[in-house]
């Protein structure tokens, strides 16, 4: 595909309103079979079911903590201490018990395309989402960029992004401290991040899915690029290359997490990799050395410097030592013990272009950086 093809294809997914589990989601999910089958891959989509969102299993364990704040010491005990261990488990690609269990929910789309021998030794999975996610005020592009020109000293030494979810856990945390110790202080600290946090997941909630070009439909594309090269010079024997496309990724991967109840039985970690293409439509070309909203996952070294080996041969340039403080959809393999490796993109600040922000449109994205995406995962898989 040329970067003129890969921009039309684009153009044409963002014109879709498309947040987790909605109508607009499964559209996008049919046309991505579509293009993938008319490539020459065997695909189907796969049915799931997800709540859809993510402001209410972290919004309402913060209202219930700031509620129990200051209550007595029994009922701000467990009202925090189920808090903190219901929004951990949401955030860190755990088993997500409180959404999964007593959240609704809606059908979300996998669509699962393949190309190679069916029952080939090895397997690459190839994976990107094509759902939007929501804007908010606590995504707005120009406070994090304004700071770092008033302070550019910071953009040497910062390589990692903010910790924004720490508050979540740490709100109804310390409104379990403060009610077992019988610390006043404590406990109100705790109120006011629950009450923060419930604001900004209210907040986001009400807001309309942001067109998603970038985050992440740039990597939707890279999945039809690649459908294209492997179709016509098809994996080396013994490889079947997978390219999966979630849905329902930003209400924190309920997509894969379907994908893994439904796959991983099959799928042996000793002969199965995952290549995670997210975000990749900024200037810049980043693999993650981890990523994690409460403690960091680190991607493995060796699977990294494999990358690195094929992008130099390529002449692409990687930046460097980049670490994300949010989830894409690598981590739920990487937790379950598979080799994975991801790769998004950043501007000249380190930061994704137009993130979870209405202008994350088609015309803003770096085509450039998408084909070299593109290629380089094509060169990776060969390797493979």
């Amino acid at each position: 595909m040329t970067q003129a093809e890969l921009r039309a294809w684009i153009e044409r997914l963002a014109r879709i309103h498309r947040p987790a589990t909605s109508a607009g989601e499964r559209e996008a999910a049919e046309l991505i079979a579509a293009d993938l089958e008319a490539a020459g891959a065997r695909t189907r989509i796969e049915e799931e079911r997800a709540h859809g969102g993510y402001w209410w299993p972290i919004g309402l364990p913060a209202v219930i903590g700031a509620l129990a704040a200051g209550r007595g010491r029994l009922v701000g005990a467990l009202a925090g201490l189920l808090g903190t261990a219901a929004v951990t488990d949401d955030i860190t690609a755990g088993r997500q018990l409180f959404r999964r269990k007593l959240l609704p929910g809606g059908p979300t789309t996998n669509v699962v395309a393949e190309l190679g021998p069916p029952d080939a030794e090895r397997t690459v999975v190839v994976c990107a989402h094509h759902d939007a996610a929501h804007a908010g005020l606590v995504f707005h592009p120009d406070p994090p960029r304004a700071l770092l020109r008033r302070f550019p000293g910071l953009l040497e030494k910062v390589n990692t992004t903010p910790p924004t979810m720490w508050g979540a856990v740490a709100g109804p945390a310390l409104v379990a401290l403060g009610a077992l110790l019988g610390l006043r202080r404590v406990g109100e600290a705790g109120r006011v991040l629950c009450l923060g946090y419930a604001a900004a997941m209210a907040d986001i909630g009400l807001r309309r899915a942001v067109p998603g070009a970038n985050d992440n439909l740039s990597g939707v594309a890279v999945l039809s690029w690649l459908a294209r090269s492997l179709a016509d010079r098809p994996p080396p024997a013994g490889l079947r290359v997978i390219l999966l496309s979630t849905g329902s990724e930003e209400s924190f991967l309920e997509g894969m997490h379907a994908f893994s109840r439904r796959h991983f039985p099959s799928l042996p970690p000793d002969r199965t990799w995952f290549v995670c293409v997210d975000t990749v439509g900024s200037p810049r070309l980043a693999p993650l050395e981890g990523e994690g909203m409460v403690w960091m996952n680190e991607y493995p070294k060796d699977f990294l410097a494999l990358l690195r080996e094929e992008a130099a041969r390529l002449g692409i340039e990687l930046v460097p030592n980049l670490r994300f403080r949010n989830a894409t959809d690598g981590v739920v393999p990487l937790r379950r013990g598979y080799p994975t490796v991801a790769l998004g993109s950043v501007d000249e600040f380190k930061i994704p272009t137009e993130y979870h922000w209405p202008t994350d449109t088609a015309d803003r994205v770096d085509y450039e950086t998408v084909a070299d995406c593109a290629r380089l995962c094509d060169a990776l898989v060969r390797r493979l």
